[in-house]
This record gives structure tokens, sequence and C-alpha cells, in this order.
């Protein structure tokens, strides 16, 4: 097996090119033949090496004091999924793109969850539009349970539910709204089940602001009405495009084929809700929390601040939803204030039309590349597999660009969360990315993507025909510079925190490792080297 290494160091280990003196020598006694070295004072080092076999490979680690006899102990921790899959296929044919899913009635359950984790789930999302917080609070240690006993490194998102207008509950999972049917949506305090084909809404002047003649999306559009009639705190409406109704899903209507915004303008970001859920998310050690319609930077900074406040040292990162036309006008703020971003393509297609969708969703993703932050692809990825256990084909397409556009991870939301087929659902998402990566590899493709600098001397890997590269972080930051590059090869980050490998775990290529190490980078590299032989 041909050995390829990239060594990846904030500087060299004597300071001044001192380490290529050193390591030279010994790569040409151990019988490696160097495609190429690189190192200069100030610049990261690399080494790149092949060598014609296992065997040389080991005695070329042993010549350079790597070997798994030379009294190095500790422990390295790795996620379970991604060892296996490294023994199996090898560092080039491990998946690149990240894949979150949103944790529901489908999957609650520690089996559910571990089947889950097993299929390539990196990071489960809990939504606070559904389930109360005692719910949620089981899902989050079920997951943190798994991790610990079962060797995975699932990190976990809590999504707040936000201030825009939605229905209530329904009496069951789901309702089914036919062409022709009459609803109500009604303002009411229900202290029992709502009549029959009665929807409560969220927002007490909902009655007040549409106009018989408005046009009323469910879901951003998934099922449409004609409001028909106000009696009261009842708004009487005919579904025009049938569908099937969801909880909680988010409500947008039109006058005129003009979006109506004057009914949120004044309702804030974080309700007083969601600072309760944010509150909730900071006690149980959340990793990420995702914030619904964010209009202005202000609102993540305001955030961040709060959360440094509550709990000091926090590594909770926050993700802002684009979903709004507030968020695209604001769209660069609102990604430099944030640590992601994530395309909530469902909302976003109720306020921009429906064409306008996939510019928005380029755009985004190639600022977040640009300004150093995951994003992810979301909303309606495998919508059919919720009822049906195959994709459609025009789903399976959107799932392709998406991973062509190298987004670093892409989301699961009613499928995995209610859907029939979870599991299958995950398994489209992961079998569509390998397959896309590896094309993109075979074709030899590298997206022209302007990445601003790190540094004068230091334009990124991109190309390196090495199997991997290690990277040693403390807080992340080094490895997602790396995976913003988008190397062809799968980068090893190494760092010490848990909380730290757990957020890795959203980033693009990067298989984040736990492990302790110093300051001096020869002996962690010694370390690294005989931990992983000894893993195999």
């Amino acid at each position: 097996m041909a050995l390829s290494l990239h060594l990846v160091a904030s500087k060299t280990p004597a300071g001044s090119g001192g380490g290529s003196r050193l390591l030279l020598p010994q790569l040409r006694r151990g019988g490696i033949t160097l495609s190429s070295v690189i190192s200069l004072r100030r610049r990261p080092f690399w080494i790149s090496a092949s060598s014609s076999s296992d065997r040389d490979s080991t005695a070329v680690l042993a010549s350079l004091g790597y070997s798994s006899d030379n009294g190095i102990s500790g422990m390295i921790d790795v996620d379970a999924v991604t060892e296996a899959e490294l023994k199996e296929n090898g560092f080039r044919s491990t998946r690149r793109t990240k894949l979150v899913c949103t944790i529901g009635p489908a999957t609650c359950g520690l089996e559910q969850l571990e089947a889950l984790a097993s299929g390539g789930m990196n990071v489960a999302r809990v939504n606070m539009c559904h389930g109360d917080r005692g719910w949620h609070r089981e899902v989050i240690r079920r997951v943190r349970k798994l991790n610990e006993e079962k060797g995975y490194a699932v990190a976990v998102m809590m999504d707040t539910e936000g201030s825009e207008i939605h229905m209530g509950d329904l009496p069951s999972s789901s309702a089914r709204a036919e062409d022709g049917d009459i609803w109500t949506f009604s303002v009411r305090n229900f202290n029992s089940p709502p009549p029959d084909h009665t929807i409560s809404v969220n927002y007490d002047g909902f009655a007040e602001d549409v106009k018989v003649g408005d046009e009323l999306l469910v879901d951003g559009g998934m099922v449409r009405f004609e409001v028909i009639a106000k009696i009261g705190p009842d708004v009487r409406c005919r579904c025009t495009d049938p569908g099937l109704l969801l909880p909680r899903a988010n409500l947008t209507f039109l006058r005129d084929g003009c979006l109506v915004q004057e009914r949120n303008a004044m309702l804030p970001t974080i309700s007083s809700k969601d600072w309760l859920d944010i509150d909730f998310g900071i006690a149980e050690g959340v990793d990420f929390i995702a914030i619904s319609f964010v209009k202005t930077a202000e609102v993540i900074n305001h955030l961040k601040s709060y959360i440094a406040a509550r709990s000091h040292g926090s590594d909770i990162s926050v993700i802002a939803k684009i979903e709004s036309v507030d968020s695209l006008k604001n769209l660069e703020d609102i990604i430099r204030a944030s640590d992601g971003a994530m395309v909530a393509r469902g909302d976003l297609g109720a306020q921009i039309p429906l064409e306008e969708v996939p510019m928005a969703q380029r755009k985004i993703v190639k600022l977040c590349r640009k300004l150093n932050r995951p994003v992810i692809v979301a909303s309606q990825l495998l919508e059919s597999m919720i009822e049906y256990p195959t994709p459609t084909r025009a789903e399976v397409a959107d799932v392709s660009e998406a991973v062509r556009q190298r987004a670093d991870a892409l989301m699961l939301s009613g499928e995995s969360a209610m859907g029939q087929h979870p599991e299958k659902a995950l398994s489209i998402l992961r079998n569509v990315s390998l397959r896309i990566e590896k094309w993109w590899r075979e074709e030899s493709k590298h997206d022209a993507v302007e990445l601003p600098g790190i540094a004068s001397s230091f334009s990124g890997p991109n190309n390196l025909g090495a199997d991997a590269l290690f990277v040693y972080t403390k807080t992340g930051h080094m490895g997602s510079l790396l995976s913003r590059c988008r190397p062809d090869c799968p980068i090893f980050a190494f760092t010490p925190s848990v909380a730290a490998r757990r957020r890795l775990n959203l980033q693009w290529g990067l298989i984040p490792f736990r492990l302790a190490y110093s300051d001096d980078m020869e002996s962690n590299l010694r370390r690294t080297f005989s931990l992983l032989r000894a893993r195999g």
C-alpha cells in the first residue's frame, strides 16, 4: 500500500527550516521517493512521499522514530463509523459531505438514533417548534450516551422556533388537504381538540391582517389556500393546491402576487419562548444553536454576547438560518457575524420567486466558503420519502447539485423526524454524496471559488495528490481553513477538545480525532503515527 502523507503545522519544528533538514535524510534512508518538499520560514510545511509497499511504509516510519514500540502511550478517539470506512475503503473513498438529521417521533428512540449514527449522521438536530423541553432533553442525552458508549461523535444542533406566524399542533401527526376543501384558520385558544378542518394560528393579529382574496401558503407553498371569508377570529379558506399539512408549519400569504410582510415587521427575531429555549440549550451543552428568520447581524451579535455571559467559556456555535428577504438583503453581514449558515429553502421559497431559489442557494454557499463559515443546505431534499421508500429523480438531482456546489452539509427535516423511511432517506443522501464526490475527483474538477488569502505565502491545498492531511487544532480554526479549500483528500483534524471535535463534524472533509498533544510538533507526529498504526 502506497504511503502518501502531508503534515501541516503552524511552523517548522526547528522554527527556520530545520525540520526539513532533519526529515529529508531520514526519508531518503527509508527508501521514499519525494514528490515535493517545501519548508520555508513562516510557512506551513508539506511533505509528500510515496512508497511501494506497506512494509516499506513501516520501515520508513520506524526510521523516522514513528514506531509502535517507542514507548508513546495515550488515547486517540475517532468516530466509529469513520474508522470502519477508513479501514474498509481507504482514505480517498471517505465521504466529505456531512449529514444532519432532524430528530422526531420516528427517530427519537435509542435504537433509532444508533441506526442513524451508524448510517452516517454527523449532527442530530432538535427542532424546538415541536415537542416540549423534557422530550428534547431526553433526545440530547440519548445522543450523548451513544457517543460515550459506542464511540460516535454526533454533534447536537438546537433549532429555535422564531417569531414567524405558524400553525398550531394537529390532532394527529399530519392531515391532508384536498383540492376544494374548506378549512378554518383561527386565533382562538382551543382547550380541547379543535373541530374538523380547523387549525389554530399563533399570531393574534392574523384575522385582522389577511383580506378576502389573499393566497395563504403553508410550509413555503407545500399546500395553498385562498381566503374566502373572515368571521371574527376565524379565517375560512379554500384549498387550491392539495398536500400534506404538518404540525407547526409556517404560514405566509400573498396579495396580488406579492408577499405581505407588514404582518411580522415588528415581530422580534428571537421570541420570549426562544430565549427560554436558548437557556435550555446552554444548560444541555448543545454544540450549535440555529436561529430562525435572522434579519440582521445585530441579532447574531446579541445572542453571542448572551451565550458568553450565561456560560463562560462556552463552545456553542451560532448558525444563521437564511430564509427571508431580509436575510438576503443583509447576507454578508449576517454570515460574517455567525459561525455558520443554513439555506432554509422551504421558507425562502415562499418569500422570493421559486425560480430564484437555486441562484440564492448557490450565492449563499459560495459566500460561506469565501468567509470560512460552514453551510448547510436544508428543506425538502427528499420530501417524497416522508411517505414513499424511493425518492424522485428530481430530488436526487437536487441533492447532487448541493454536493457539487461543495456545501458542507445536507439536512433531512420531515424525512427523518416523522417520515416512514428515515434510514433509507439517510442512506440515499450518503450514497449520492459519495458518488458525486468520486465523480468530482475522477474528473479532476476544481471549482474556481476565489478565497481571500490567509497569508501572503499560503494559497491553500487543492490538488495535492496526498492520501490525507494532518492538522493539529485546539479551537478548530486551522481545520476549518483547510476544509474551506476543499482539498482532494480528507483532513485528519486532531484536537484535545471533545466539544471542538463534535463541532468539526459539521465541516466538509474533516475527520475529527480527539488527541491530547503538546507544543512539540515532532513529538506529536511520533505519537500520532504510533496511535494510528495501533488502531490499524
